[in-house]
């Protein structure tokens, strides 16, 4: 019998774990720090886009195989260490994400209510770490600094009423805060312009359909429309919906400012933020934006930066620190060691690209270890951390826990998740 452990239970993790499980004489397990699976899809996905959570139903399928085993509440690095992993499987693949944010260096970036993305989300997705973060929705501005997807969530997910969070899984006490908020102005910072931006269609459109707040871009912003017909159409269709709320201004209580050509060099305020100090950028030949000197004021009390991702290092892992991910080559990163996902190439592609990495380092790992080495693999687990009074949640346990949230639901939402590790075991009856 082969062993391998998956460190993480997104969707990297689960892709992999798929692509093994199909092979014979092999069991896996996926090993979580938290008590429940799932990774970015139950604490990244915006609460609102229940439709792409829907792919946790595959990673279900593939939990509940015979060969393929949920360890969950058991840290590595803490309840058992990476070498001690190495020793009792065939192979580890480390497929941890990229749940930390990349650091916001300028001045004053430290003050109360600059808050990186990661947090911000996992707040409103009621991850443990973050679910007494309290954000500062008392004043009217917010900056959210980034052109991704991760800047729409949040600037849509602060817009929207009470009511149109109806069918999501947005957690409680975010739901309760963002309905007593202040926020009237959310200005999106980009360094460049609307062709560089990393924002898909569907989520620039969906903020033309929000019941009390509207998008709006400076005509003076756009490239000639001649120059679309250069872009890729994904992103033409983009760039189109900003013309369109560049065409179509509509008055309401809530703004959306996109603006574009604006670098962030400061956040000022009196014990915590109360302004951000924009430079006005341009473009030089190969599109890289540099500072023109030229500078202005956004009041905000809350500043939520959405500037990327790295992942944590793990003592003894070799790491790229430039990049905030593991050092390997293409996958390979020690003897027997392996990373996936954002783990491996860095905070980059969909969801659903971690599916083709997933069977690619399958592959690697199913010719490295051939017939495996008659290491102890789950059972050794089991009695290494029973030895240490650690008593891992299982895929069962997980299902009390989800049936508890679900039966919790209130106004049409599909669960009411629980925010914390304490709740989570208590459901289970511990």
């Amino acid at each position: 019998m082969r062993h391998v452990a998956i460190v993480g239970s997104g969707p990297a993790g689960y892709y992999t774990a798929e692509a093994l499980q199909k092979a014979e004489d092999i069991a896996i397990d996926v090993i979580d720090r938290l008590p429940v699976p799932y990774g970015l899809i139950r604490t990244g996905v915006a609460p609102d886009h229940q439709s792409i959570k829907a792919v946790s139903r595959r990673y279900e399928g593939v939990a509940l195989t015979d060969n393929v085993r949920f360890v969950g509440h058991v840290s590595v690095g803490g309840d058992v260490g990476i070498d001690e992993l190495t020793d009792l499987y065939d192979a580890v693949v480390l497929a941890t994400g990229a749940p930390h944010d990349r650091p916001l260096d300028i001045p004053g970036a430290d003050r109360p209510g600059v808050i990186g993305s990661a947090a911000f989300v996992g707040w409103y997705n009621g991850h443990p770490d973050f679910a007494a973060l309290d954000p500062p929705l008392d004043a009217p501005g917010v900056v959210v600094i980034g052109n991704g997807n991760v800047a729409l969530d949040v600037a849509r997910i602060l817009a929207k009423t009470p009511a149109e969070f109806a069918g999501s899984d947005i957690v409680a006490h975010a739901r309760d805060a963002l309905s007593a908020s202040a926020v009237r102005e959310i200005h999106i910072l980009g360094r460049r312009g609307p062709h560089q931006i990393a924002m898909t269609p569907k989520e620039l459109g969906e903020l033309g359909h929000l019941e009390r707040a509207s998008p709006r871009v400076d005509p003076a912003d756009l490239p000639p429309e001649g120059d679309d017909a250069m872009l890729e159409p994904g992103m033409r269709k983009s760039v189109t919906h900003l013309r369109s709320f560049a065409a179509n201004p509509v008055a309401k209580p809530v703004t959306i400012d996109f603006d574009f050509f604006a670098m962030p060099v400061a956040i000022e305020g009196n014990g915590r933020a109360q302004r951000v100090i924009v430079e006005r950028t341009e473009l030089d030949a190969d599109l890289r934006s540099h500072g023109t000197g030229e500078t202005y004021a956004i009041e905000a009390g809350l500043v939520v930066s959405c500037i990327g991702y790295q992942t944590p290092p793990i003592p003894g892992v070799p790491y790229e620190h430039g990049r905030g991910r593991f050092a390997s080559d293409e996958g390979r990163i020690l003897p027997g060691l392996y990373a996936v996902g954002w783990a491996r190439r860095g905070p980059s592609g969909t969801i659903g690209t971690n599916k083709p990495d997933g069977a690619r380092i399958a592959e690697l790992v199913l010719e490295d270890i051939g017939r495996g080495a008659g290491k102890a693999g789950r059972a050794g687990l089991d009695a290494l951390l029973a030895s240490r009074g650690v008593a891992p949640v299982t895929f069962r346990d997980w299902r009390r826990i989800e049936a508890a949230e679900v039966a919790a639901a209130i106004d049409g939402n599909p669960r009411e998740k629980f925010t914390s590790v304490e709740a989570m075991l208590a459901a289970i009856g511990r």
